[in-house]
């Protein structure tokens, strides 16, 4: 969503976006670029599929601006979670 309305802002031809997740679990030891080096992760593997006739330069773009959308920001910032019983 977030692609679509930049691209519709900029007046780009996107005509659609296709986003796939695959969700695993990895060793921490494994994975060079995190933080955290014991016990196991959460790793999300996406992919992106942009259709419409962009120029490598907006695609890139658009892949930048990917990351920075709330859901992705969400998932990649620390996050707490409190439960508690319903009344």
């Amino acid at each position: 969503m977030t692609l679509a309305l930049y691209a519709r802002r900029k007046q780009w031809p996107l005509q659609a976006v296709t986003v796939r997740l695959e969700h695993s679990k990895i060793h921490a030891q494994d994975c060079e670029e995190c933080e955290t080096k014991e016990g196991k992760l959460d790793r999300i593997d996406r992919e992106i599929e942009l259709e419409g006739k962009l120029s490598d330069e907006q695609k890139a773009r658009l892949m930048e601006i990917a990351d920075r959308c709330p859901v992705h920001r969400t998932l990649t910032s620390e996050i707490n979670i409190r439960t508690r019983l319903a009344a």
